[in-house]
């Protein structure tokens, strides 16, 4: 009887190939001596294996969807990016136009107007515990901490915005952020992403908007409103009573990033984690399907032609963030890279690899 393993056969010496017929790629051995510069390295990463090669093809994305005339590129953000000290390459990004609309969890957004209107973040003091921490208003992102000090002067600048606003009228993220931009600007923080976005009228959009700091800034705004004219707060009930839910709608964020994407003749999206930020940018193709179907309409489903993710989890749980491009094809998301789509997926800490990959674009692009 024979052992299934022999179904593979024998190999025979004049049987092995040399490659040559398959058009293998080579690949090369990387020379620290050899590389002068970010986007030498990069390009020298992609002839390599693992993470640094998909890191090398991932700069070549970049580069392709900034040059293309065509491709309008949103950004996704997500994870404690801001807190990590990675501002300023979001900045980067946007002054040098390799973005065109920006979604992020208000968390990110919320610790960057901290560093936007010039207040700092911490290294975690070794001798301190989190109970200590808590009591001295130090709040602990991993090894970084967020001053509650920051986040109370964050909301006096935000509730000084606000005032500006007319109470009745009715609120989206998009809108918000773009006030708090232009105030940004006007306070002289060009420097800041919201500020570098409305500098450059880009979107920014934080559909999560109640789960962060700001979200909690824009309720304090309403109910400070309400008990200044003499209504009651002495009970939970009292304080959170219907009428008092500040005039917010988010539907005015989706169909406003659907007509965006609806003008674009091609589109590219730059990932970092995933989340609801990812998951909102990419589910406007399926909104297109389902209005067809549903609506009787004729739309023109927008598909992503060009992605990079930078996220470390993998696919194995089944969970969004580690849901591959591919798998995004099958939901009408992506273009499939058989009809011209291109991808790159980089399993990494974003703060470990992503300034390299956009120092290295910027050189290519002449802006450094």
């Amino acid at each position: 009887m024979n052992h299934p393993a022999d179904n593979l056969g024998k190999r025979s010496l004049e049987a092995l190939a040399d490659g040559s017929g398959e058009e293998l790629e080579a690949l090369s051995s990387l020379d620290p001596l050899k590389t002068t510069s970010a986007s030498t390295l990069l390009q020298a990463m992609a002839q390599t294996s693992f993470a640094g090669r998909r890191l090398g093809e991932a700069a070549d994305v970049l580069h392709a969807m900034t040059i293309d005339p065509k491709c309008k590129v949103v950004m996704t953000l997500s994870g404690a990016m801001t807190v990590g000290k990675m501002s300023l390459v979001i900045v980067r990004m946007i002054q040098s136009g390799m973005v065109d609309a920006i979604i992020s969890t208000g968390a990110l957004m919320s610790h960057g107007l901290s560093e936007g209107i010039g207040l700092q973040h911490f290294k975690v003091p070794n001798a301190l515990d989190d109970e200590s921490m808590y009591k001295k208003g130090y709040n602990r992102v991993y090894d970084t901490l967020e001053l509650e000090s920051n986040l109370n002067s964050v909301e006096v600048f935000v509730r000084e915005v606000l005032e500006t606003l007319d109470p009745k009228e009715t609120l989206t993220s998009e809108k918000f952020c773009r006030v708090i931009g232009e105030a940004l600007l006007q306070g002289g923080h060009h420097d800041s992403i919201l500020g570098a976005a409305a500098a450059r009228n880009i979107p920014v959009f934080i559909p999560a908007f109640t789960d962060c700091e700001v979200g909690l800034d824009v309720a304090t705004w309403a109910l400070r409103r309400a008990l200044a004219e003499g209504g009651k707060g002495a009970t939970p009930e009292e304080l959170f009573a219907p009428e008092r839910v500040p005039a917010y709608n988010p539907f005015g964020d989706l169909l406003s990033y659907a007509r965006f994407i609806g003008k674009a003749e091609r589109l590219g999206i730059f990932t970092i984690g995933g989340g609801v930020p990812r998951n909102w940018a990419q589910q406007v193709g399926p909104l297109y399907d389902l209005l067809n179907v549903r609506l009787g309409l004729d739309l023109t489903p927008p598909r992503f032609h060009y992605g990079i993710r930078l996220c470390p989890e993998p696919v194995h749980w089944g969970g969004l963030s580690g849901c591959t491009y591919s798998e995004g094809v099958s939901w009408g998301k992506f273009v499939p890279e058989s009809q011209g789509g291109r991808y790159a997926e980089v399993h990494c800490d974003a703060t470990a690899v992503w300034p390299l990959l956009v120092r290295g674009v910027l050189e290519r692009l002449g802006k450094v």
